[in-house]
């Protein structure tokens, strides 16, 4: 049962720490990928960090950049609660060789 309980709380901790990956298209027919970097435990460097780990030394163009800040409301069995978060999200292409 620790052990369970330890490995998901592990599993939990590497998934909020990074960035989300999506393939998409850039408009210019481009494979791109569409970065979520949201929330406060994450911030833009953890998408430039999935935009240099995809791209490598290819290096990348940054397509579109969006930040919004937002509310996230919640409830549990304490009561309703709620907290500021910040979306953020990044298009990007990796550049041709």
């Amino acid at each position: 049962m620790l052990k369970s309980t330890i490995i998901a709380s592990l599993a939990a901790v590497i998934l909020i720490g990074c960035a989300t990956v999506r393939e998409s298209y850039a408009p210019d027919g481009r494979k791109a990928y569409a970065l979520n970097c949201s929330g406060t435990a994450r911030g833009w460097d953890k998408c430039y960090s999935a935009a240099g780990e995809i791209c490598r030394a290819q290096g990348y163009d940054i397509l579109d950049r969006n930040s919004e800040d937002m509310a996230a409301i919640g409830v549990s069995y304490r009561g309703a609660f709620g907290a500021k978060t910040n979306e953020r999200t990044m298009l990007i292409a990796c550049k041709a060789n």
